[in-house]
C-alpha cells in the first residue's frame, strides 16, 4: 500500500507507523513524516476504504429493511478534489515539503483516525435511552466530526506550506470542504426498502379525478358555507377556519381535525367553524383546501360576523418555505401555494378587524411581518430561519400541533399563555429527537387592539366552564 524507505524502517513498520503519525496530527502536534512515501495505488485503496467505513456506519445506523442505493458513490467528491488541490498548493510551495501523494495520504489517516471514534460515540448514544444530554451529544457529533478533521487537516498543510498566500489558499480551502460537507453533504447508500412496507404506510393520496368527485364537492363546499351560523348579538364570537392544503401527510388532516375539535369545544365555536382539507378519503366530506375555498370561507363569515366584536381564528397547516409559501399537494388537482400576503389581502378587503393567525409549518416566522397589526394575533411553530418539527409520516401531530392545542390550550382559554408554556415544551421534545438544525423558535405577535379582546373572551369562557 505504501513505499517506505530504509530510512523509514528505523522509525518503525509502515501501517502503525502511518496510523500513528496521522494520530499526532490530529492531536496536533508536528507528525514526523521522515521517509514515509505514498504511491498512487496506496491512494486508491484509502479512499475506497474511507467510503466502506461511511458505507458500513450507515447501514448500521439505518433501522428497519433498507435498500443499498449504489449510485451514491459518485456524489461527495467535490471535498476531495479541493483537499488534493490544497496538498498540491503545499508541494509546490516549498522544496522540501513532501510530495501530494503523501500528504494527501496523511490527511485521509487523520479522517480514519478522527472519525471512527467519534461515530462509534454516536452510534452508541443513538442506541441508550432519550434524554437531553444524549440528544445533543448525538445532534453535535456530525458538526464535531467535519469541524475536527478540517482544523487538524489544515493544521498539519499548514505546516509545511510556505508562508503568506498559500496559508490562506490551504485555509480557504478546508473551510470551503467543511462547508460542503455540512451543507451539501453526499447522498445516503441506504434507503428504506418501500417494497417491505405495510399497506398502509404506502397508500395512494392521489385524488380519483372523476365527474362525480367534482360534482360532489361543489355540493359539500356550499353545504359547509351554508352550515355557518350568524353571529350572536352581545356575545363576543369566535370563527374559525381551519387549512391543511398538503394531502401527502396525513399529519397535517390529524391536526386539521385536532385545531377544530379543539376550538369549537374550548372556544365556543360549534356552528362557527370550517375545515378545509385536501385528501382523498374526505373529499367528499370536507371543501377542499385551495385558495380560492379559502378566499370564499373568509368571505361567508365575514358577512355573518359582527366585525366590532367577533373575531376570526385562522389554522394554516404544512410545509413551509422560507419565501413563505405554504406548500400545496393533491394530486392531480393543481393547487397553488398560499402566500402570506394573499392571506392579508383577503382579510383586508373584508374589513376583519380580529383576527388570530396559526401557521403550523417551517419557517412560518416569514408570515409575522407581513400580517402582523393592532388586530391581530400571530403566532408560528418556528421561526423564518428554521424548521419546525414533527410534520413527517410517521407523527400523529407536529410537535406544535400538540403542544399547543392538544395539550396547552386545553388548560387555558389565553393564546399568549398556552405559547410561552408550549415553546418551553417543544425545545426539551425537540432536543431530545436530535433535532439537527437548531429549535424551531416558534413566534408570537400580539397586537395591542386584540390583546383585551381576547382578554374578555378568555375570561367569559374561564366563566362558562365553573
Amino acid at each position: 500500500m505504501t513505499e517506505f524507505t530504509a530510512e523509514d524502517r528505523t522509525h518503525g513498520n509502515g501501517l502503525s507507523r502511518w496510523l500513528g503519525q496521522s494520530a499526532h496530527s490530529a492531536v496536533f502536534l508536528p507528525p514526523d513524516l521522515a521517509g514515509l512515501r505514498a504511491n498512487p495505488l496506496a491512494l486508491v485503496v484509502l479512499t475506497a476504504a474511507l467510503v466502506g467505513i461511511g458505507v458500513l456506519l450507515q447501514r448500521i445506523v439505518a433501522v428497519g429493511p433498507v435498500v443499498f442505493y449504489w449510485q451514491a458513490i459518485a456524489s461527495g467528491w467535490l471535498t476531495t478534489v479541493l483537499l488534493l488541490w490544497a496538498c498540491w498548493l503545499v508541494t509546490r510551495s516549498r522544496t522540501d515539503a513532501p510530495d501530494t501523494p503523501t500528504l494527501f495520504a496523511m490527511l485521509l489517516f487523520q479522517q480514519i483516525v478522527i472519525s471512527v471514534p467519534l461515530w462509534a460515540l454516536y452510534l452508541l448514544a443513538s442506541r441508550l435511552p432519550g434524554s437531553r444530554a444524549m440528544a445533543l451529544l448525538q445532534s453535535g457529533i456530525p458538526f464535531a466530526v467535519v469541524g475536527w478533521v478540517a482544523l487538524a487537516g489544515a493544521v498539519l498543510l499548514m505546516r509545511h506550506a510556505a508562508l503568506g498566500v498559500v496559508r490562506v489558499a490551504v485555509l480557504l480551502a478546508f473551510v470551503l470542504s467543511g462547508g460542503v460537507d455540512l451543507y451539501a453533504p453526499p447522498l445516503q447508500f441506504w434507503y428504506p426498502d418501500m417494497s417491505t412496507a405495510r399497506a398502509e404506510d404506502v397508500d395512494d393520496k392521489r385524488l380519483h379525478f372523476k365527474q362525480e368527485v367534482l360534482e360532489q364537492q361543489s355540493a359539500v363546499l356550499i353545504g359547509a358555507l351554508d352550515g355557518l351560523q350568524p353571529q350572536r348579538p352581545g356575545v363576543a364570537d369566535v370563527y374559525v377556519i381551519t387549512f391543511a392544503p398538503y394531502a401527502g401527510e396525513d399529519v397535517f388532516r390529524r391536526e386539521s381535525r385536532l385545531v377544530s375539535d379543539v376550538m369549537r369545544t374550548r372556544f365556543d365555536a360549534q356552528g362557527h367553524t370550517i375545515q378545509l382539507l385536501n385528501h382523498a378519503e374526505t373529499a367528499g366530506e370536507l371543501p377542499w383546501a385551495t385558495g380560492l375555498n379559502l378566499q370564499r370561507a373568509i368571505h361567508r363569515i365575514a358577512t355573518l360576523m359582527d366585525k366590532n366584536e367577533d373575531i376570526l381564528f385562522i389554522h394554516l397547516t404544512s410545509h413551509g418555505a422560507k419565501d413563505g409559501k405554504l406548500a400545496a399537494d393533491f394530486e392531480p388537482l393543481e393547487v397553488d401555494p398560499v402566500t402570506p400576503a394573499q392571506l392579508r389581502g383577503w382579510l383586508d378587503d373584508e374589513g376583519i378587524r380580529y383576527r388570530v393567525i396559526s401557521v403550523s409549518a417551517c419557517f412560518a416566522g416569514a408570515w409575522v411581518p407581513v400580517l402582523a397589526e393592532p388586530g391581530t394575533l400571530m403566532m408560528t411553530a418556528s421561526d423564518a430561519d428554521h424548521t419546525s418539527y414533527g410534520c413527517g409520516r410517521k407523527s400523529e401531530y407536529t410537535f406544535f400541533g400538540r403542544a399547543m392545542y392538544d395539550e396547552q390550550l386545553r388548560s387555558t382559554h389565553s393564546f399568549e399563555a398556552a405559547h410561552a408554556a408550549a415553546r418551553k415544551v417543544i425545545d426539551q421534545r425537540e432536543k431530545e429527537a436530535g433535532k439537527s438544525d437548531g429549535y424551531s423558535n416558534p413566534q408570537i405577535a400580539v397586537g395591542e387592539a386584540i390583546r383585551p379582546v381576547l382578554a374578555a373572551l378568555a375570561a367569559r369562557l374561564d366563566g362558562a366552564g365553573k
